[in-house]
C-alpha cells in the first residue's frame, strides 16, 4: 500500500488483500475500501472508492476516481476505468471493461465504443494534470512523474 503525499488509504474491517495486490492513493485521489471486501492477487486499486462487500478478483484494475457500489464484483482481469461509477450489485465479467458514469460494461472486443467514452474521461488530465492535446504530453508526464518519484532514490540504493 502506498499513499503519495497528500493522499490517504482507508481499509475497512475484515478485508482481505492478497499477495501482489497494489492499493494506492495519490495526492489527487484518496483510496477507500469498505468492510468485508476482497482484493485478489495481482490486482490494483488506485485512488478509488470501493463500498462494502465488493470482490475485486485476480488481475483486476480499478482506476482513479472510480466508485464501486456495495456487493459488486470485478471478476478476473476486469477493468473499472477512471471516474467510472458501478451501481451496487454490478458485475464486470472476466476481462471486460466498465467505463463511464453510470458505467457501461463492455467486452474487450468493443474497443471503439470503450474509447469513445474513455477519451472523455480524460486520463492524462485527471491523473497527471496534463492536457492530452498539449505538445510533448508524454515528455511532460514522464518528467513530472520522474521528479515526484525521485524522492525514493535513497530507498532503493540507487
Amino acid at each position: 500500500m502506498v499513499a503519495e503525499a497528500g493522499g490517504s488509504i482507508r481499509i475497512g474491517r475484515n478485508c482481505i488483500v492478497f499477495e501482489n495486490a497494489v492499493i494506492r492513493a495519490t495526492s489527487r485521489h484518496d483510496c477507500s475500501i469498505g468492510d468485508h471486501c476482497i482484493v485478489g492477487p495481482n490486482s490494483h486499486v488506485v485512488g478509488a472508492q470501493i463500498d462494502a462487500e465488493v470482490f475485486v478478483a485476480t488481475g483486476a484494475a480499478v482506476f482513479h476516481g472510480a466508485q464501486i457500489g456495495q456487493g459488486s464484483e470485478v471478476r478476473i482481469n476486469g477493468t473499472v476505468h477512471l471516474r467510472t461509477r458501478l451501481k451496487p450489485g454490478s458485475t464486470v465479467p472476466i476481462g471486460w471493461v466498465a467505463v463511464g458514469d453510470p458505467a457501461q460494461i463492455l467486452s474487450p472486443d468493443q474497443h471503439e465504443a470503450i474509447w469513445a467514452i474513455q477519451k472523455t474521461l480524460d486520463f492524462p488530465g485527471v491523473v497527471y494534470g496534463v492536457d492530452r492535446t498539449a505538445p510533448d504530453v508524454m515528455k511532460t508526464i514522464t518528467s513530472r512523474l520522474s521528479d515526484a518519484l525521485g524522492i525514493h532514490r535513497s530507498e532503493s540504493g540507487c
